[in-house]
């Protein structure tokens, strides 16, 4: 009988070295972990869809058990499946995996933290597939050979342009040009009005007097300069303006 309550009391020191270590059966640690409150909350709070609410009682659940596996598991397929935050779903996963190496589902963990990590390198810096890459290099490739096409083309044009100016003759400069004036312009404008071009008065009689108008005379000037009436100088030159005369223009005087 005192071997039997040996042998028992021997057991349960084992038992208690072993739950004082953390070393007790991972069922049991798990169930444990599961009655928590708050994770018992959270479960409750996924149910009803309320993903967001169920993180904040996973969260609280670490906060009362930072060693709860399974909090840190619900927590990764939280992030993961309901939230699109992968870098919180690879750290949960990491911690579920460390707590409890052992797990069954361990190989199933590791792959969801490899395409977390995908995910997240693709948010990070998009890359494009291999394919996609080739045809962007071909279609630069074949614009950047029909740039080369139009620049050759345009390199020929200037030369042969240039080839051609060099051969053609250049003409001389024709010194003070003088307009032509068309007959019907002449006839058409009316009389007494200023064309722009010299209105002369008609050809002198032979032995006629004439005079050349100064710079800064006026009709009435060189009828006191030649002792004239303007009323005579207008009969003598009929059809001429004389408030608009210019200089170098030509006048008859009246016989005196």
């Amino acid at each position: 009988m005192s071997f039997c309550f040996r042998l028992a009391s021997g057991a349960c020191v084992v038992w208690l070295a072993a739950a004082l270590c953390g070393c007790t059966p991972s069922g049991q640690n798990q169930l444990s972990e599961e009655k928590e409150p708050h994770f018992v909350l959270g479960k409750s709070r996924v149910n009803a869809m309320d993903f967001q609410g169920a993180i904040e009682a996973f969260e609280q659940s670490l906060e009362v058990n930072p060693h709860s596996a399974m909090a840190h598991f619900e927590l990764g397929w939280l992030y993961d499946e309901k939230t699109a935050d992968p870098a919180a779903a690879i750290f949960h996963y990491q911690q579920y995996l460390k707590l409890n190496p052992n797990a069954d589902n361990a190989d199933v963990i590791k792959q969801r933290i490899y395409r977390c990590k995908q995910q997240l390198a693709a948010d990070v810096l998009p890359l494009p597939s291999a394919p996609a890459a080739q045809q962007q290099l071909e279609k630069l490739s074949e614009q950047n050979r029909q740039l080369q096409d139009e620049t050759a083309k345009w390199r020929a044009y200037f030369a042969s342009q240039l080839a051609a100016t060099r051969t053609n003759a250049v003409p001389m400069p024709v010194a003070n040009p003088t307009p032509a004036v068309s007959a019907q312009n002449v006839s058409t404008a009316p009389v007494g009005v200023n064309t722009g071009l010299p209105v002369n008065p008609k050809p002198a009689a032979a032995g006629s007097r004439t005079h050349t108008v100064a710079a800064g005379e006026t009709a009435m000037s060189i009828t006191r300069k030649l002792g004239v009436k303007l009323s005579a100088l207008q009969a003598a030159n009929p059809g001429v303006n004389l408030a608009r005369i210019r200089t170098g223009q030509v006048l008859n005087l009246p016989s005196p």
